[in-house]
């Protein structure tokens, strides 16, 4: 294909994109480099404000530990869907079941387990194992586990594609040289499925850092992250040059991700 052909064909998109996504990214984050001239003033306020300051680890760490869990509980999963033949097809239906719901219903299922009067607390209670109801919602914990079912089916479809690649007759030669299953998983499956992994792993950790729903419903105000704080000073505040600047700080937080992980993902292929 010649070039002038191929860029008549990426034309209309790079027009749209520059027209919907770059212009108003670049009309809202460029106040945020302007306090009377060129600064960076606005960011390190931002870095010194405590309170942004908790926002902002609060988000890096429910990003963080959603991101192992869904990591720990998504590998054996992805492994046994992988290795299923007939079931394979009903399970992957299973696992891609959550996405097919809107996040906000989710949010408010959670909320009616989390609850104070929800289904966890009145079981627990039933039970005689507490006396009083759990503070469960608008907590940490609430978030983490709403990000953690959320992001989790997209890590299970991610590895059940990467370990489909991973042939039948390599973990059976392990097998055949007295290798137990469990040591095969170990030395053979997960080292073959680390790129799948450092795939899906940001999925869920970028994900989880821009998700607005879920902690928005789950966590309340007290418990804010950057997401749901963006919104706060935009749409409630109407302070636009403060969301600019959480907003370049997400973006910024979601590059450096990518480009670690591509960097991981690279050596990993050489390996």
């Amino acid at each position: 294909m010649k070039r002038s052909v191929f860029l008549l064909l990426i034309a209309p998109g790079i027009l749209l994109l520059t027209i919907f996504l770059f212009y108003p990214l670049v009309v809202t984050l460029a106040p945020t480099f302007s306090n009377n001239g060129p600064s960076l003033a606005r960011y390190l306020a931002f870095f010194s404000d405590s309170y942004y300051l908790a926002v902002f680890f609060r988000t890096v760490w429910i990003a963080v530990v959603a991101t192992l869990v869904c990591m720990i509980l998504g590998v054996p999963t992805a492994y046994f869907i992988s290795r299923r033949r007939r079931s394979k097809s009903f399970l992957m239906a299973l696992s891609i079941f959550p996405l097919l719901t809107n996040p906000v219903v989710r949010a408010f299922a959670w909320i009616n387990i989390l609850g104070r009067n929800g289904v966890l607390n009145s079981l627990l209670l039933s039970w005689g194992w507490i006396t009083t109801p759990l503070t469960l919602l608008y907590t940490d914990f609430s978030i983490l586990i709403g990000t953690i079912y959320l992001f989790l089916p997209l890590m299970i479809v991610t590895l059940v594609g990467s370990m489909d690649t991973i042939e039948e007759e390599v973990t059976e030669a392990a097998e055949s040289l007295g290798a137990s299953r469990l040591v095969t998983f170990f030395k053979v499956v997960l080292p073959l499925s680390l790129p799948g992994i450092v795939v899906g792993s940001v999925l869920v950790f970028t994900g989880a850092i821009t998700a607005y729903s879920t902690p928005n419903l789950l966590g309340g105000n007290k418990n804010m992250l950057l997401a749901t704080l963006i919104y706060q000073r935009a749409m409630s505040l109407a302070d636009w040059t403060s969301a600019g600047v959480i907003a370049f700080v997400m973006i910024v937080m979601t590059v450096v991700t990518v480009m670690v992980m591509q960097k991981v993902s690279r050596r990993l292929d050489r390996r």
